[in-house]
């Protein structure tokens, strides 16, 4: 029997929530259940340098990103499990891909566009491109050395991210018309459930927005948390409609699919807000309490975290290491004695 690759990361620019869980790490770990799937986790710490500059930040995400993913039942001796920054073929194959890319493939970026054009409403430059760096228009190609490296099959990810995946085929192809078939051609695995989170405000949960719940929150800042996201006017007894209601996004993202029936029958007949509000918090509470508990272990122990990253990065050079080589060969960079 064949074995696939998956591979997925989470960047570290901040404390992991309720969203990144549903749309990225739950899907992820359920797909490496499967005993036919080799699986790829990693911290993409280059890729939060788009985002942040703060050093002290970047180093507590690395471990709270890591701690969670641990906390949620990865298991490092079965799955691959390493920082980006420890892998150094990634980035040499980032380089060899930016030589490929086609300008005009990043011109099409979705993050690369919606920052032009915020520079163009807000009219402060003449410049469309004031402020956006090469880490932010290049991103797509060093996700595609993430992928491309270990010859994935699969990458779970989000809406927001599929055309990187996408971007990354068409990279690969365009290695390969040029030197061979080299590079597998990876698929994108979008989450079950179909449906992001909402958050305290009602837009998607999102730390570029500040509307998160942290995944780990302790329960009193938990319940706090849960007891602020916005609800409309509807008095008890006014049927609620839940497809428009942060709340219901957030317990149908958890909850079995027998329990969201229950809970969908109880808006019509007009559940009161409180009464909702207590019944995401007592299944966040039953599906938290003890990753929590596990949680606080690993941060408070950052050297076997460390240990744990470093033997998978010796794992993932040991896979992408054979790749490269022959990436290196097909280039040109090759021995000059012998032939």
């Amino acid at each position: 029997m064949s074995t696939e690759r998956i591979l997925t990361g989470i960047t570290t620019t901040g404390t992991p929530h309720l969203g990144n869980y549903a749309g990225a790490i739950r899907p992820a770990l359920a797909l490496a259940n499967d005993q036919a799937v080799e699986a790829f986790y990693f911290l993409a710490d280059y890729h939060a340098l788009v985002k942040c500059r703060d050093a002290a930040l970047m180093h507590r995400s690395t471990l709270e990103v890591a701690a969670t993913w641990l906390a949620l039942g990865l298991e490092p001796e079965r799955m691959i499990f390493y920082r980006q920054s420890d892998v150094p073929e990634i980035f040499e194959l980032h380089w060899i891909l930016s030589c490929l890319a086609a300008k005009g493939l990043m011109n099409r970026a979705h993050a690369y566009k919606s920052r032009r054009e915020e520079n163009l409403r807000s009219g402060e430059s003449a410049d469309p491109d004031q402020a956006i760096t090469m880490g932010l228009y290049s991103y797509p190609v060093l996700m595609a050395a993430d992928i491309l490296a270990f010859s994935a099959d699969r990458v779970p990810v989000g809406q927001d991210q599929l055309q990187h995946v996408e971007m990354a085929r068409d990279i690969a192809q365009r290695f390969n018309h040029h030197y061979g078939d080299l590079l597998a051609l990876p698929r994108a695995e979008l989450p079950v459930h179909g449906r992001s989170i909402e958050g305290l405000d009602r837009r998607k949960m999102s730390k570029s927005y500040g509307n998160v719940i942290p995944l780990f929150a302790a329960p009193q800042e938990l319940r706090r948390l849960v007891m602020k996201i916005r609800t409309n006017s509807q008095a008890p007894g006014e049927p609620k409609d839940p497809e428009q209601c942060a709340l219901f996004s957030i317990y149908a993202a958890f909850a079995t699919e027998h329990a969201i029936a229950e809970l969908r029958t109880q808006y019509a007949a007009g559940i009161a807000w409180k009464e909702v509000k207590d019944c995401v918090l007592a299944l966040l509470d039953d599906l938290l309490t003890e990753p929590r508990r596990r949680y606080r272990a690993w941060l408070d122990d950052g050297t076997a975290v460390e240990r744990l990253l470093q033997d998978g990065a010796a794992r993932a050079r040991s896979s992408a290491a054979p790749l490269l080589a022959q990436v290196r060969d097909a280039v040109g960079m090759r021995s000059l004695g012998g032939r």
